[in-house]
């Protein structure tokens, strides 16, 4: 007896949908009356992201999304008022603003009029015209949010973090990139030094602070200080900061990831810091920190030898900073040398006799290395990503060669690993 898929059960439909990206989703819906009582099943649409363009009225979306079980909603456009979102979607838990550049302080003031117990997750990225009075809104009706992104919005002032530090006790997640007024005071709000105004966000565990020109290493000495669950803080093009910074981060045992890249002020000097101290970092990024050496290699072979990743492109590192870091790396898995000028096939070969669990290797503009290096470091058994932007053989090499010219533009290397080539 021949067996139809209409014969299928609803729970099962619903577990199939549940597989299809997005839009299958949506089509499905339009085939059959059971197959849209089955693709509204909250099973299928769990964790999707709903993504709206706000342009005129629609009194079923909302319905729709809510029959559905979505929660998260990402706003493309916004032609209508915020408030519109808000009403339409009172259990919403994740709200994505970023890049809509017409939203102001008004449209959110009139959206956020009551306490939204479940929304966790803000994201107002690039919304240039939110000032600290919308973070007062936020503060004082968002208790819950654990998630926040301010990347870009750069009329943020102090007085914005010491609201944020009064209300959000929650948060575990704060990016504040490129807030150019944001200064030490500030984060001294955050990390609750001024106790009298503001308990703080003792519970922040990931902090993006790129691009924040005016912190110095005070801002660390708070971070240390008042957060002490933080596991990520990125602090790249953090030009204010120096070696003497490092010395607050280095005992705080939660940290597992430091983003340094572009710090001008960080040397061997802050490297060395690093390593004394307690940290378990599992990643480190000090690309495009010039004062960084060979010294520092021996550094993190000392104190900081648990890394997975380490990002040191375009240091100053040679084949002798190599020699002296591999051998205690054991649990390496991701290294990024790119554009460090001096490294060649023996610095390769280093690589590839100790690194043996190389996952991801970054040769981006190493112009000394040569067919033989590479040849060594592509029969890495795990490594599945190799970059090799601006490195070309010569034509001699590439007839004397076995390995394939391919390569040169992106290709599979003998060991089966991904090469990607510009």
């Amino acid at each position: 007896m021949e067996t139809h898929i209409s014969c299928l059960f609803p729970e099962i439909l619903a577990m199939i949908f549940s597989y299809l990206d997005v839009r299958d989703k949506g089509r499905v819906a339009q085939v059959c009356i059971a197959w849209r009582d089955a693709s509204y099943h909250k099973s299928v649409w769990r964790g999707v992201e709903a993504k709206l363009h706000l342009r005129r009225a629609n009194p079923s979306l909302f319905p729709s999304l809510q029959a559905r079980g979505i929660r998260r909603v990402q706003i493309l456009s916004l032609r209508r008022s915020l408030s519109y979102v808000i009403q339409g979607m009172p259990n919403i838990e994740s709200l994505n603003l970023s890049g809509c550049y017409n939203l102001t302080d008004n449209g959110l003031g009139h959206a956020f009029v009551q306490e939204i117990p479940s929304l966790r997750v803000l994201n107002l990225s690039l919304c240039k015209q939110i000032t600290d009075s919308s973070l007062g809104r936020i503060a004082q009706y968002l208790k819950n949010l654990e998630v926040l992104e301010l990347g870009g919005c750069s009329n943020i002032t102090n007085t914005g973090l010491l609201l944020i530090a009064w209300g959000l006790h929650r948060l575990k997640s704060l990016n504040l990139r490129s807030c150019r007024h944001v200064s030490d005071v500030g984060i001294g709000h955050l990390a609750g030094m001024t106790r009298s105004a503001a308990e703080g966000c003792l519970n922040l565990e990931y902090l993006t602070l790129q691009d924040c020109q005016k912190l110095t290493d005070l801002s660390l000495k708070h971070i240390s200080k008042g957060l002490t669950k933080l596991r990520v803080l990125n602090l790249s093009f953090c030009g204010g900061i120096s070696d003497a910074g490092m010395i607050h981060l280095s005992h705080m045992t939660s940290l597992w990831s430091l983003n340094l890249r572009s710090c001008d002020n960080i040397s061997d000097t802050g490297t060395m810091h690093l390593a004394m101290g307690t940290l378990r970092l599992s990643g480190l990024d000090v690309s495009f920190c010039d004062k960084i050496g060979d010294q520092t290699l021996a550094y993190i072979a000392q104190g900081l030898y648990q890394l997975k990743s380490l990002s040191l492109c375009s240091c100053h590192i040679s084949d002798d900073g190599i020699n002296r870091m591999v051998r205690q790396m054991h649990e390496l898995r991701t290294l990024n040398i790119g554009q460090c000028v001096r490294i060649t096939d023996k610095g390769l070969e280093l690589i590839a006799d100790h690194l043996t669990q190389l996952v991801g290797i970054d040769l981006y503009g190493c112009t000394k290395i040569t067919k033989r290096g590479l040849e060594r470091i592509t029969q890495l058994p795990c490594l599945k990503v190799l970059n090799l932007g601006l490195w070309q053989m010569t034509e001699s090499e590439k007839v004397r060669s076995n390995f394939p010219e391919r390569a040169t533009r992106g290709g599979k290397g003998k060991a089966g690993c991904q090469i990607q080539s510009e």
